[in-house]
């Protein structure tokens, strides 16, 4: 295997003192996770990174960066010894930035960032080695790590960018430093943090301060933002492509036959029509498609190639994955979105919920977070597409009761202060030829009601 870094050039890009002379394999911030040949990052989160040195150099870290000497006894040759480990790290993302071979595309946006990164995964893995962001990394740690982590001699980056507050996707964008700029939309996450979706936009819009010159923004076509965000990228000296089901967007969905297991899309794209098989179910997975084949031939490659590299896409855990699971007396079918959750998000799982051959259909929701004071507001607005496309609701935390409040008696399957009071009443509620779709914010904890699905063992 190639090496990622020597540490002289470890020394070189953050500016760090190490005895040791090595060649690093890989890079890591959670001891637990290392791999022999990996250099530890002692980062400081929920628990100080430092205190966890020690057993990285256990598990075959060949060094650990390092801002103060660890406790324990540790050979202090291996310690790379910057100012803030912090610090360090975003320098060896910039140093990994700078030496790379690859064409770098960034992706932002208030819904489907992680789907659209991933599906630019396999899309441009169709035309050589890619490289992207590991589960949602996409903070201020998230994209210096992937950077950190970016192999050398890779064709492509996909580069995940996030953000919770204003100010933040900029540096991200400077750091990343993308040829090709993605928003994938601009809707109301985090509204409670920015205060309207005027502030997103704006926050999303940043993504442009970063792409390299000569390079391509790839805007949102349905955003009510879309004048504004097309005119500034154009300011910038960008090339502009957009994305959507409006008229006269550049990558065009033209139409969707949904199906229990995937889909079927028609895409406009540069005068062709593109046809799209799709294996993971929703609407919404075929617009992220347009986004990226818009970005596939933005690099000037072939749409049609890339297309039938999505084929094979398929969501990951928490992302809209579906699972047969085992309840009694049979099976019933488990739409697991339970990573994250927005109106527009929580919209797009339903009609996927709606799509499937099911005797019941059951949504579980738990909070949709860091909305403020609109978050009443908006869990009540979505009692409609709950009563539309769900047979039995059941819900747990403060906000989700303004929805459980505004069904049908009959489709109130049950309300519940918490995830882990939700879990296993769904679970006994459950019946043979179920689908059941589990969605709720991040911080809802809806992956413990996916933990207490799945204990009767996955059946596929």
């Amino acid at each position: 295997m190639t090496a990622l870094w020597t540490s002289a050039e470890l020394r070189a890009a953050t500016n760090g003192v190490l005895a040791a002379e090595c060649v690093v394999k890989g890079v890591s911030i959670d001891s637990r996770s290392i791999a022999p040949g990996d250099v530890f990052i002692a980062l400081r989160d929920q628990r100080d990174g430092h205190d966890f040195v020690a057993d990285a150099l256990a598990r075959g870290a060949m060094a650990a960066m390092v801002d103060h000497a660890p406790q324990g006894a540790v050979d202090t040759a291996k310690l790379l010894m910057v100012g803030d480990t912090l610090a360090g790290l975003t320098a060896l993302g910039a140093a990994g930035r700078a030496r790379a071979m690859a064409r770098v595309v960034g992706v932002t946006g208030s819904v489907g960032k992680t789907t659209t990164k991933e599906m630019l995964r396999v899309a441009l893995g169709a035309f050589g080695a890619t490289h992207a962001s590991a589960a949602s990394h996409n903070n201020h740690w998230g994209v210096p790590l992937t950077l950190a982590r970016l192999p050398r001699d890779a064709a492509f980056a996909v580069i995940e960018m996030g953000m919770n507050n204003r100010g933040e996707i900029a540096p991200l964008s400077c750091l990343a430093q993308p040829q090709i700029g993605i928003i994938t939309s601009i809707g109301t996450a985090h509204i409670g943090l920015l205060g309207s979706q005027a502030a997103i936009a704006a926050e999303k819009g940043d993504i442009i301060a970063g792409i390299a010159p000569g390079g391509t923004a790839i805007l949102p076509a349905d955003s009510t933002f879309a004048a504004e965000l097309v005119a500034r990228a154009r300011d910038a000296g960008l090339t502009v492509l957009t994305h959507g089901e409006a008229a006269g967007a550049d990558a065009r969905l033209l139409s969707y036959q949904a199906s229990p297991g995937g889909g079927m899309a028609e895409i406009a794209l540069a005068g062709q029509h593109i046809a799209l098989r799709l294996t993971t179910p929703g609407r919404h997975v075929a617009l992220n498609a347009c986004a990226v084949l818009a970005a596939v031939q933005a690099l000037g490659l072939s749409p049609e190639k890339g297309a039938e590299a999505l084929a094979s896409f398929t969501a990951g855990a928490g992302r809209g994955a579906l699972r047969r699971i085992r309840v009694a007396g049979g099976e019933a079918l488990l739409i697991d979105d339970s990573y994250n959750a927005s109106v527009a998000s929580v919209r797009a799982g339903l009609a996927v919920l709606a799509a499937q051959p099911a005797k019941r259909r059951i949504f579980a929701f738990g909070d949709m977070l860091e909305l403020g004071a609109e978050g009443p507001a908006q869990h009540a607005a979505l009692a409609p597409d709950a009563a539309q496309n769900s047979d039995l609701v059941f819900c747990c935390g403060p906000l989700s009761k303004y929805l459980f409040d505004a069904l049908p008696a009959h489709q109130r399957g049950g309300h519940f202060p918490d995830s882990a009071a939700l879990a296993p009443a769904l679970r006994a509620a459950l019946q043979p030829g179920d689908a059941v779709l589990v969605k709720g914010s991040l911080g809802s904890r809806m992956s413990l009601v996916i933990a207490a699905l799945l204990a009767g063992d996955q059946v596929s």
